[in-house]
């Protein structure tokens, strides 16, 4: 087995204390000088009994110092008798702390390993945040997700465990479950073997996933980036969403958010076409587009871009307009840009041999282009598409494959990367119609410009 080792600094075999300025910044606090615990701790915590001893002159005194015995983690016996971790008490753990196995994937937003705890020999997700294009504190996106997820526990979600870091404020990890499989991954594997899901494991799946998603937005949580390769399978069948760096609360009334989240082949047309104040049907949109991928093995919509990806949208559920989705002509990019008209949905024909007559209406709920139309996670969990035979199976039926992320070499799903800027598509977005100082519309060569980004399908309004 390779050992890899992920701790940072010149001389990686010892683990160096962290500063007393390093706690701050991660756990919110400056480590105490004395015992300060919560209610909660100080239920936990016991101060050990001091020995004491008789002197010459019969007196008892108490011992300064109370020794501690070392404990082995080499025998199994001594496992059981680990001291409770309190991490409010004692501050965080050292990555050197874990043996690396092998690297799982690397994203946006971290790099993910499989590790064995050596205190409890437990394997482990270890996640290490990108930090290097943080000049001043902590990465708001890596805050946002621990936050998130500390809020959000279910047994669909995946959890946090802790905060482990390494000898400087470069190498910080947080540590979690660890999950054999991800969607899109196994997905591959089925492909390459010419099989595909049963419609009972279709619906445990999606169940699961529903259950997931409900809980967020019980929570007034906004996953905003729902996808294939963002959703892991453990071999007993249990499903959980993962990868929490684009994740938002969200109150009433809704605030203006930035509309280029979500990676673009689970993008919502709402979020396409520029609107900012957008709630809980994004995260369904997300969700149906899964639905179809977990029938057909393939995202259904692949565009390459914002204008291509929105051009297949309407193709294969028709152009929408104002009696469909009231407000339409008012949205950002429709101001700006025709589409061609699409009149028909090709959804029924196109999923009518994979589903029911029911699972196509929950399909067409899903991917209702008005949001304020669009069903929530809690309705389609209700939904009869799944009371209806073939039934949902038991997770523990499920069956199981060979892990790839338990080998040598990381995963590799072919999705397109999460949304990181989309600066050709805010071009697209900008006000620039209208030269105030002239008065004049813009030139040919401006129009051109703007006609190339929209790409094929589209047609500007001047």
């Amino acid at each position: 087995m390779k050992v890899v080792n992920i701790s940072s600094g010149s001389n990686s075999s010892r683990c160096s204390t962290i500063h007393e300025e390093a706690f701050a910044a991660i756990q919110g606090s400056r480590t105490p000088t004395s015992p300060i615990f919560s209610y909660g701790d100080r239920n936990l915590y016991k101060e050990p009994e001091p020995k004491r001893k008789k002197n010459k002159s019969g007196l008892v005194e108490e011992l300064n110092r109370v020794e501690i015995p070392h404990t082995s983690l080499d025998t199994v016996e001594n496992k059981e008798k680990l001291p409770t971790y309190l991490p409010a008490i004692m501050g965080c753990r050292s990555v050197c702390e874990f043996q690396c196995l092998n690297k799982i994937e690397e994203g946006t937003y971290g790099v993910v390993y499989r590790a064995q705890d050596k205190r409890t020999n437990e394997i482990v997700a270890l996640k290490r945040l990108k930090m290097e294009r943080e000049k001043e504190g902590f990465p708001i996106t890596s805050l946002r997700e621990v936050s998130t997820l500390l809020k959000a526990q279910h047994e669909n979600i995946v959890t946090v465990r802790e905060i482990v870091v390494g000898s400087n404020m470069d190498s910080i990890f947080m540590v979690m479950d660890y999950v054999e499989h991800d969607l899109k991954s196994l997905m591959e594997v089925l492909k390459s073997k010419k099989q595909s899901f049963l419609p009972g494991e279709v619906k445990c799946l999606l169940q699961q996933l529903l259950r997931a998603v409900a809980h967020l937005h019980d929570n007034w949580i906004l996953h905003r980036d729902l996808k294939t390769s963002n959703i892991l399978l453990s071999h007993s069948g249990i499903l959980k969403v993962g990868d929490f760096g684009l994740a938002r609360e969200y109150g009433s009334p809704l605030k203006a958010y930035t509309s280029i989240v979500v990676t673009l082949w689970y993008r919502a047309p709402e979020l396409l076409l520029g609107i900012q104040e957008y709630s809980t049907p994004i995260d369904i949109w997300s969700v149906g587009c899964i639905f179809g991928e977990l029938l057909t093995l393939d995202a259904i919509f692949q565009g390459k871009f914002e204008a291509d990806q929105i051009n297949k949208i309407f193709k294969e559920l028709g152009t929408p307009n104002d009696s469909i989705w009231p407000g339409y002509s008012e949205l950002p990019i429709v101001k700006k840009a025709s589409f061609g008209n699409n009149p028909v949905s090709n959804l029924r024909r196109r999923f009518s041999s994979r589903l029911s007559e029911l699972g196509v209406d929950l399909m067409q709920k899903f991917l209702t282009y008005d949001p304020a139309k669009r069903i929530s996670a809690e309705e389609a969990l209700n939904h009869t598409y799944l009371q209806e035979p073939p039934f949902p199976i038991h997770p523990s039926m499920l069956p199981t494959w060979p892990a790839k992320s338990e080998s040598n070499g990381a995963r590799n799903a072919q999705s397109p990367k999460p949304p990181s800027g989309g600066r050709a598509y805010k071009q697209m977005n900008e006000e620039v119609d209208v030269d105030a100082n002239t008065g004049f519309h813009m030139g040919s060569a401006h129009v051109h410009r703007r006609a190339n980004l929209l790409g094929p399908g589209f047609s500007l309004k001047f």
